[in-house]
């Protein structure tokens, strides 16, 4: 576990991946690190508790998340929430959260773009269609009979 320094205030800032140099955006403004109370940074057994803590509270986000994935509910939010609440204590699930922000980000200007929204028009359009073609065949074959109770093909 990354408990940090032992030296007060002083928190590790990634260095920008272009330039090598310290990123200026405002999200590396407050740095990387732990987000815990002042009193509880300064009492290293506290701060390790807390750390616990935050990473036990974490995980069940993320385990209940990934139990969501084939089950109904908002499994990959959740596990993004799981991220978040770890994000607070710990360095790498900060960097994890900013390259998925940053990916999900660029994905979305990617479908912005006017050329590949047509492509996806195009190709979902050609998927209706053989859907349907699909479905009158069978609808001009069985008629709406469900095909658990077809008998004798």
């Amino acid at each position: 576990m990354n408990t940090g320094s032992d030296e007060p205030r002083e928190v590790a800032v990634a260095p920008d991946e272009q330039s090598g140099e310290k990123s200026d955006k405002a999200h590396d403004e407050q740095g990387l690190g732990s987000r815990a109370p002042e009193f509880i940074k300064s009492r290293r057994l506290l701060h390790l508790s807390w750390q616990v803590l935050v990473f036990v509270i974490g995980l069940a986000v993320v385990v209940a998340g990934i139990i969501m994935l084939p089950l109904p509910g908002p499994g990959w939010v959740v596990i993004f929430g799981g991220m978040a609440i770890w994000a607070t204590e710990f360095v790498w699930a900060q960097l994890v959260l900013r390259w998925t922000k940053r990916k999900v980000t660029e994905a979305a200007q990617r479908a912005l773009d006017p050329r590949v929204r047509r492509r996806n028009i195009i190709l979902t359009s050609i998927g209706l269609v053989i859907i349907g073609a699909i479905l009158g065949v069978y609808l001009w074959k069985f008629g709406f009979e469900m095909p658990w109770n077809i008998k004798d093909q």
